[in-house]
């Protein structure tokens, strides 16, 4: 496990970069450059905050949070491999054990690189087999994860196949964007698009409006999809867009006021503040890396003044 000594000797950067330890004593980068704020902790490469200057917060952290090295951090930007929600039966393995949306977000990940490039940080992490990964029966990967952190945030993350056989996994960055009111929120770039809805028994819909506007909880997988959504906030005045590159998935979720509250680490009134949008590959969008091979998807964030 890297310190703050180590991690600060071989890799802070004056003014920039450096690195703490945080809530509930895990370790994190606090990020601060003339483009933006931010803070990525080593527990799951989990970014925490990004705020660009002259902006609102783009992220959503929930205030009850747990930060224990054995549970996912609520909200930011959790990583999600190698499956999306319930481990299920694969053509690989017949095992449906192992926590929520995989190992990836509550594993201790290493610094690799970071650089300041103008105004955008640069900050590499990387995760490879231990005795988690092992006992779930992964052995033979390598993750990267890539970020350039600035007035956009852009997310690299990549997944090695280091075996002689094929590697079956889903992906996703679950990015709790936030929002003024979710309530009031406009998605666009799902139209006529299908997906699965998680509140109806995961019956496949198409979604026909034009516009995505949330009214109960929304949980929903949209399927075979490159697009970018675009997410118009009209509370805090400005748009987010959510552009991607090898993902076929985009996931929509809010709990909404029922579930929320049932939610001990999100709290009864977090749903209103929140709405994710999420790049993944999952379901039958899931990914085959061939042996020796490596798979790459990649989010792209950015904010624009919404005109009035």
């Amino acid at each position: 496990m890297q310190t703050p000594e180590e991690l600060n000797e071989h890799f802070a950067i004056p003014g920039a970069l450096t690195f703490v330890k945080a809530n509930g004593g895990l370790v994190a980068a606090k990020i601060s450059t003339l483009a933006c704020t931010a803070e990525v902790y080593l527990h799951g490469a989990h970014i925490t905050a990004w705020q660009p200057a002259s902006h609102a917060p783009a992220i959503f952290l929930s205030e009850r949070s747990n930060f224990s090295s054995d549970k996912p951090i609520r909200g930011g930007v959790p990583i999600i491999f190698p499956w999306f929600g319930a481990r299920t039966a694969t053509q690989d393995s017949s095992r449906t054990d192992g926590p929520s949306h995989g190992f990836a977000r509550i594993s201790p990940w290493q610094v690799a690189f970071a650089a300041l490039a103008g105004d955008d940080l640069h900050l590499t992490l990387t995760l490879t087999p231990d005795e988690t990964s092992r006992a779930l029966g992964f052995d033979q990967f390598q993750l990267i994860y890539e970020l350039v952190l600035g007035s956009e945030l852009r997310i690299r993350f990549t997944v090695a196949n280091t075996a002689e056989s094929p590697l079956h996994f889903e992906e996703a960055l679950h990015t709790y964007l936030e929002v003024g009111d979710a309530a009031q929120v406009q998605i666009r770039g799902l139209v006529d698009t299908e997906f699965f809805d998680k509140t109806d028994n995961f019956q496949r819909k198409r979604q026909v409006e034009d516009v995505l506007t949330l009214t109960k909880e929304t949980d929903r997988p949209y399927l075979n999809t490159a697009a970018t959504v675009t997410l118009d906030d009209p509370v805090l005045r400005r748009r987010i867009k959510v552009a991607k590159t090898n993902s076929l998935t985009t996931v929509v979720w809010n709990p909404w006021a029922e579930l929320s509250a049932k939610l001990p680490d999100l709290g009864p009134e977090s749903w209103r503040r929140m709405t994710c949008v999420e790049t993944a590959n999952a379901a039958e969008n899931a990914i085959t890396v061939a042996p020796r091979s490596a798979h790459t998807m990649e989010a792209h964030l950015f904010i624009e003044d919404l005109k009035q």
